[in-house]
């Protein structure tokens, strides 16, 4: 999940970069492309990669360290759930 988080950083940098000096080449069907626009994506861009990557720091362990542990690995059974 960090993972992803990163390479949503990079895109969201590499958007506004791209979109704040020519801005026709991602709103390509606008007529006059508005910088307003372009940022307003780059930031909800970069502040969904920060809480991707909060959410995986979250976790805590990551996913390979648990897969190597010799414990059990606790299931539900579906017919646990209906009462």
């Amino acid at each position: 999940m960090i993972i992803w988080a990163f390479n949503l950083l990079i895109l969201s940098v590499g958007i506004l970069v791209v979109g704040l000096i020519k801005p026709r080449w991602l709103l390509f069907w606008m007529e006059k492309p508005n910088r307003y626009i372009i940022v307003g994506v780059s930031v909800v861009l970069f502040m969904a990669g920060m809480i991707l990557y909060g959410e995986g720091n979250r976790q805590g362990a990551p996913l390979s360290e648990i897969t190597k542990q010799d414990k059990p690995v606790a299931t539900e059974v579906p017919s646990d759930l209906v009462k």
